[in-house]
């Protein structure tokens, strides 16, 4: 039986969506035209690097570490900044306050960020091609899909439970999934990814039914005894890319650093050990030695990777 104490935990840094970042990010080395000496504008550097990610969100914790490991060996500085909701995450990098996303879901289900700041927004390209978003059941329950879900709320206490209100899989469960097949007698239970997992780890262990929101890939997912429920309906969307998301203009700043990430991609069993490694085997606070055990693990994972 799965137990939450695999689950690493981490202090993470809350922002509002309005909120200034004041980050030393990859255009740090610009100073303001405006207030020289008459001289010309100092060059744009790309000494420190800043990446932005969710810690709870494990795809992006993984790939963050990843990348502060390559780029420290280009003699980059990397600034890890913490953040609790994709939407100040977003923002961030659209302000340029935040260099890189790690792990962005922009095709599907960060469609809607992309749309309010795409423009300001650089795709660096994508490492991971079949993630997907999913609803779970502990697999001892008798139902295997979506539609089994209708009529039967009073099982889960008329609950699905869910992660961050403002995520993605929220607004795809809540505005899609759930209208498409009939769950009005369910309410979308929102708070946390640890909350659910919390919540799942004891419903399991007390054998009682549950509902959850979850996606691919995710090291719960083998964590747990859950199955993912069939959607005849398509209604949790179509299989997306990971991508690396840059601030508007950060090839050109950074471009032996977006070069390298470019040629990242990784299939099913090297991101899965990345991210076991990162999450499990060696856990908070020694993460940079779970992407050294990586690296040595998978020496040509991608093709620019660098060993030493």
């Amino acid at each position: 039986m799965s137990t939450i104490s695999t689950r690493r935990t981490t202090t993470v840094l809350a922002l509002g969506a309005s909120a200034a970042l004041v980050l030393a990010g990859c255009a740090s080395g610009t100073e303001n035209p405006d207030a020289g000496d008459g001289g010309d504008t100092a060059t744009e550097t790309c000494d420190t690097v800043t990446l932005g990610f969710l810690p709870s969100w494990t795809d992006g914790l993984s790939t963050a570490y990843l990348l502060e490991n390559q780029l420290g060996k280009l003699g980059i500085d990397v600034e890890m900044q913490t953040l609790t909701e994709a939407g100040p995450l977003y923002t961030g990098l659209a302000q340029g306050d935040v260099d890189i996303y790690p792990s962005a879901w922009p095709e599907l289900t960060h469609a809607s960020f992309m749309e309010e700041y795409g423009d300001r927004i650089e795709d660096l390209g994508a490492y991971y091609d079949n993630a997907k978003l999913t609803i779970a059941v502990p697999t001892y329950m008798d139902i295997t899909s979506i539609e089994d879900l209708v009529g039967q709320a009073d099982r889960f206490d008329g609950r699905i439970v869910g992660i961050e209100p403002g995520a993605g899989l929220t607004r795809q469960t809540q505005e899609v999934m759930m209208p498409e097949y009939g769950l009005d007698d369910y309410e979308l239970v929102t708070s946390s990814t640890a909350a659910m997992l919390t919540t799942l780890d004891e419903a399991i262990k007390a054998q009682e039914d549950i509902v959850v929101t979850l996606w691919r890939p995710f090291w719960a997912n083998d964590a747990f005894d859950v199955k993912d429920l069939e959607d005849p309906k398509g209604a949790m969307g179509d299989p997306e890319a990971l991508h690396f998301l840059g601030t508007a203009g950060f090839s050109d700043r950074c471009a032996e650093a977006a070069d390298l990430i470019a040629g990242i991609t990784l299939d099913d069993e090297q991101y899965g050990a990345l991210e076991d490694l990162v999450v499990n085997e060696y856990g908070e606070g020694r993460e940079a030695e779970a992407v050294e055990a990586w690296l040595e693990q998978y020496p040509d994972a991608f093709p620019t990777i660098i060993t030493e």
